[in-house]
């Protein structure tokens, strides 16, 4: 089995990019960096500070004095927001929805870069996102798109707010990830497409543990 390298996740949100990604990363030994949780850790910052609907210069600032970062807890990947471990707090809807709008704003993509770049390269990551395989780790060993029906992750994402004891509308839920597919692929800044070396891979009725053996079968010896 191959002992270090990368591999890149993409696909649209509650494709089951984060949960498959954990779990590769935890048959190959690896570390599983979710990098939709760094927009979201921003989304969450401008939130509490009142500034997700600020301008984008005003936000540019705003960020020089914040420090976001992937930490290593007790073998999973947390996100640090200004040393706080804010992970837990950053899946609610609204936040998702900002982090969206915000992840079009240039000086949000460069802040959180080099964070993305500088983990990946590492080794022995398994990351998580929409551009992985396009931009951050364009040099990864394997690449992935994931694919999933659309009232499919509808329910993903339904069921996975009522664990969290969020209320959530399946039909609203629905239209959210319909109009966030929407910016993801028509955004101008690293819009949500496929690789042209990735292997595509349909989840849609495939268990974990199956897309998890698919993807080891991809890997180079």
């Amino acid at each position: 089995m191959l002992k270090n390298g990368t591999i890149a996740i993409d696909g649209p949100s509650a494709s089951g990019k984060s949960s498959l990604a954990k779990a590769v990363a935890k048959e190959l030994g690896w570390i599983h960096a979710d990098t939709g949780s760094l927009y979201r850790a921003v989304a969450y910052l401008l939130e509490q500070s009142r500034m997700e609907n600020a301008g984008e210069d005003s936000i540019c600032r705003y960020l020089k004095n914040r420090q976001i970062v992937f930490a290593i807890r007790e073998g999973s990947t947390r996100v640090l927001l200004d040393g706080e471990d804010v992970t837990d707090a950053l899946r609610g809807e609204n936040t998702g929805r900002t982090a969206s709008r915000i992840s079009q704003i240039p000086c949000v993509r460069d802040y959180l870069l080099d964070v993305q770049r500088n983990f990946g390269q590492k080794g022995g990551v398994v990351m998580d996102g929409r551009d992985i395989g396009t931009v951050i780790l364009p040099q990864a060993t394997l690449k992935v798109f994931l694919y999933a029906d659309p009232l499919v992750r509808a329910f993903r994402r339904h069921r996975e707010l009522t664990q969290k004891g969020i209320q959530a509308d399946l039909e609203a839920v629905r239209k959210d990830l319909e109009e966030r597919d929407r910016l993801d692929r028509s955004r101008q800044l690293a819009p949500l497409v496929q690789a042209p070396d990735a292997v595509v891979l349909d989840n849609s009725h495939l268990s974990i543990e199956d897309s998890v053996q698919w993807i080891l079968q991809k890997l180079p010896d």
